[in-house]
């Protein structure tokens, strides 16, 4: 279990930050902006769940859960001694593959690309989902210079699909879901 005793340490005032384990870095490092992506993808996620209730959020205080998880596996590089640090794996994919299947069975067919909107809380988990792939971006950019779990990559694709999904079935199964218009239609 995680213990602060003192908020600020000073440590971070010349920028740079400590990983998980323990080596300094600058705070603009790719690692740091990969994980503090996802951590910026959680606290849009919190924002989602002011507007969500019953299974919806019991999913994603789930999946902000997941996030700190995927967020301590990136702060922490990949060396021989930190294999025993909290890593993730195939099955937090495996859980958010499930959920997107169970989600997509009820959802109406797409007969247009969506605009977020329909309801608070499919906008809020749409602006959610682009924040996802930025992560993911970022995981995939830090992937081609060190060595990072390829699970954390497979992990924030599914769950910008899941995200997708959410706001979809919290839009009356789709029914609610904001169509684009393309230009010569509007």
């Amino acid at each position: 279990m995680v213990k602060l005793d003192v908020i600020y340490t000073r440590g971070g005032d010349k920028g740079e930050t400590s990983l998980g384990d323990g080596s300094r870095v600058s705070k603009t490092a790719l690692r740091v902006e990969s994980y503090g992506t996802v951590d910026e993808a959680n606290a849009a996620i919190g924002i989602c769940r002011l507007h969500t209730g019953g299974e919806a959020d019991a999913m994603l205080a789930r999946i902000q859960n997941e996030l700190f998880d995927l967020g301590a596996d990136l702060a922490t590089p990949e060396k021989d001694e930190t294999r025993s640090r909290l890593r993730i794996d195939e099955a937090y994919v495996t859980r958010l593959e499930g959920e997107i299947d169970t989600m997509t069975g009820d959802l109406a067919p797409l007969t247009s690309f969506i605009l977020p909107g329909g309801s608070p809380a499919s906008a809020h988990l749409h602006m959610a989902r682009n924040i996802v792939r930025r992560a993911e971006r970022l995981a995939i950019a830090l992937a081609a210079t060190e060595t990072v779990n390829p699970v954390t990559v497979h992990y924030l694709n599914r769950l910008s699909d899941h995200l997708f999904c959410l706001g979809r079935w919290l839009n009356d199964s789709g029914r609610n879901d904001v169509l684009w218009v393309p230009g010569g239609k509007r």
